[in-house]
């Protein structure tokens, strides 16, 4: 005699089966803690991949850097980072990776209003090394930015080739004389202890650091890449690229319909991860 089963009691039994059999989610966690360059608490934001194993092998590991008038998060909501990275790794056009997002105010990454250039690297990275199953090794760690954070990731890349392999500049603010009138680098204090001074700017730019980073061996693949209608950026994105191909320094360059927006940017994150995360062990 057959036994009569709800429909419901079905459905449920069914549903069950299916969420046990399915893929475990990735996840987008938040860390904070005492920074000693910063004299004070710093938050950043952890994309983990489905399936994170934090007792198995280190991960390799993403850096992405905000805008100015923007924050960590932003990567996520506006950008649509965790959707993007979800469908690279299930059609496994990238490894799982760890994505981390600090929180960088309007400091553009450099030690000035707060020493957030040394926060980055001598405090945010071993506390990420410290608690996440990431990678320690250069082969294993990649660095991006958008707008602001493309101007820091740069300079990183730059100062400390021998940290990273790769790195991802969407719409970088990198203006290799001095910014236009309208970039917040000339109204955030950063630039000149009262108002903005060329000479600060100079010295923090990454012409400074070009002549180091070529006199060492390291290179960095260098996914670069800005709208159209972003007229000053899409030109200094294009002068680098063009720069760096000529010093025979590996790089790939996309210019694409649109402004300074997220719409840009958003549609600029999967070849980026693809280019930038092809140097990874």
């Amino acid at each position: 005699m057959r036994r009569f089963v709800p429909p419901l009691v079905a459905l449920l039994a069914a549903a069950l089966t299916v969420a046990a059999h399915a893929a475990p989610a990735s996840s987008i966690v938040t860390r904070t803690f005492r920074s000693p360059a910063l004299h004070r608490d710093w938050s950043y934001s952890v994309y983990l991949p489905a399936g994170y194993n934090p007792e198995g092998a280190r991960y390799p590991v993403l850096y992405l850097l905000h805008g100015n008038a923007g924050n960590a998060n932003d990567w996520i909501t506006q950008g649509r980072l965790q959707l993007t990275a979800d469908a690279l790794i299930e059609r496994r056009d990238i490894p799982p990776v760890v994505i981390v997002m600090p929180q960088g105010g309007t400091d553009w990454y450099v030690d000035r209003k707060e020493k957030m250039q040394s926060a980055f690297l001598d405090d945010l990275i071993p506390d990420v090394e410290a608690h996440y199953a990431v990678s320690n090794q250069r082969a294993g760690r990649a660095i991006g930015g958008v707008s602001m954070g493309g101007y820091g990731a740069l300079r990183f890349a730059f100062l400390e080739p021998e940290r990273f392999c790769g790195a991802m500049l969407l719409s970088p603010a990198i203006y290799a004389n001095e910014p236009p009138s309208s970039s917040a680098a000339r109204y955030v204090g950063v630039f000149g202890d009262r108002q903005f001074d060329p000479k600060v700017w100079h010295e923090l730019n990454y012409p400074a650091l070009w002549r180091s980073y070529f006199a060492q061996p390291l290179r960095l693949r260098m996914f670069i890449a800005a709208g159209d209608d972003d007229l000053s950026i899409q030109a200094e994105s294009s002068a680098l690229y063009t720069s760096l191909r000529r010093a025979q320094n590996p790089a790939a360059l996309r210019i694409v319909d649109g402004a300074h927006t997220w719409d840009v940017w958003r549609r600029l994150i999967g070849p980026a991860l693809k280019y930038t995360l092809e140097c990874v062990k």
